[in-house]
């Protein structure tokens, strides 16, 4: 097994991140979607990395699409590296949002992942399936705080993708309390408005 990256290329030119890193990408459209996801998952394949990626405003073979483009992804696919699933099968599995459910679902696949001999994960979810009206999407916010108890447990990164303009400003308030690092306009910031779990979770009982 590698030894954990003191370091993650995020993808995004000259930007760093590191191992246990919780960020909130913030963008207008779908087409910046793709420009902060597809080479935060080349990076990774590259890196050797374990890749879990879930996406709502379109289906995996888009993304599969974008990274083949000048990628062969045969390989990455036969070994288990990377994993490109819906929004319906992790998130909203069984018609609902269960906080409990979707953080047992990460620590299956990247436990899973470390068990296998990968050193390192990196995982992204596109958040638009909380905009639907289905239950327990309310949960949204504490279980992104949660995630951040989640992170120290294995040497991986969380990458969560918000459309700035689907999502109301007090839930956007509620994204920045809940991610220690911002991704916006091509830079990682260190978040200001960042609370730890305990100190969130207590205002929302």
């Amino acid at each position: 097994m590698s030894m954990m990256p003191s370091s993650v290329a995020l993808g995004v030119p000259g930007v760093q991140i590191a191992p246990g890193d919780h960020i909130c990408a913030f963008y207008p459209s779908l087409a910046d979607r793709d420009e902060i996801l597809v080479p935060y998952l080349k990076e990774g394949l590259k890196a050797g990395d374990k890749c879990v990626c879930v996406v709502d405003a379109s289906d995996p073979e888009h993304v599969l699409a974008a990274l083949g483009a000048d990628v062969d992804l045969g390989p990455y696919l036969g070994q288990h590296q990377l994993e490109v699933q819906r929004s319906d099968e992790t998130y909203l599995q069984g018609g609902a949002f269960s906080a409990d459910a979707m953080l047992e679902f990460w620590n299956r696949s990247v436990g899973g992942a470390v068990a296998a001999g990968f050193g390192f994960a990196r995982a992204v979810g596109e958040m638009t399936w909380a905009l639907r009206q289905m239950p327990g999407v309310e949960e949204l916010v504490g279980y992104e705080a949660r995630l951040n108890r989640f992170l120290p447990r294995y040497p991986q990164v969380i990458l969560c993708l918000y459309e700035l303009d689907q999502f109301s400003g007090e839930v956007l308030v509620d994204v920045l309390k809940t991610h220690p690092k911002v991704l916006l306009g091509g830079m990682v910031l260190d978040n200001p408005y960042y609370l730890e779990p305990d100190e969130f979770l207590a205002t929302r009982a």
